[in-house]
């Protein structure tokens, strides 16, 4: 697995990163992670028809409305996938993993996709595929601006709120958090 760190970075600039890395994985034929933050912005998928009382940008994953901002680390999963639905039980394996061993009331919820603890919503997972390799992936709350990320419900879900890491308690740097979601992806990936 080849580790991408892009540090914070304006979602759009982002997205022509993992464009251009998706390409390269589809020719090295290797799994790409790219590790990164944004700049506050409010996402929505392809699928979404709404109309949001913040300005928002269309992007071609799935899902619905998601908000980015500085403290939330985001991880763009360029890897290989032969089997989507395998990939992403490997996926949500991965961070399964990571909120076992921090915060294990976390649970994700299949029918509104996304790890919760209760009504609030503390990771989000959005994916597409083309030519053989995933792109987009999960948006993870270490200790973002909740005011921000409130303006809107996470994926446009009734009832449904944010909540960061260290708004339930843990406290981690955005690096420490990095290190732990990685390594947990490449044991699961890796099959270590």
């Amino acid at each position: 697995m080849i580790i991408h760190k892009l540090g914070i970075i304006k979602y759009q600039q982002a997205y022509l990163k993992m464009q251009q890395i998706h390409n390269r994985a589809i020719e090295d034929g290797c799994n790409h992670l790219i590790c990164c933050s944004h700049l506050p912005i409010f996402t929505i998928g392809k699928d979404d028809n709404n109309s949001w009382d913040v300005d928002v940008y269309r992007s071609d994953r799935g899902g619905s409305i998601t908000a980015h901002s500085l403290g939330q680390s985001v991880f763009y999963f360029c890897f290989q996938v032969s089997n989507p639905i395998l990939f992403y039980r490997k996926v949500l394996y991965s961070f399964d993993k990571f909120f076992d061993e921090l915060l294990p009331q976390v649970r994700y919820d299949k029918t509104k996709p996304g790890y919760y603890i209760d009504n609030r919503k503390i990771a989000s997972l959005g994916f597409r595929y083309s030519n053989g390799v995933s792109m987009h992936g999960v948006a993870l709350n270490v200790d973002v601006d909740l005011d921000f990320h409130s303006k809107v419900n996470p994926c446009g879900l009734k009832d449904i709120i944010p909540t960061s890491l260290a708004n339930e308690g843990v406290v981690l740097s955005i690096d420490e958090a990095n290190s732990r979601v990685i390594n947990s992806i490449q044991r699961v990936f890796d099959g270590i």
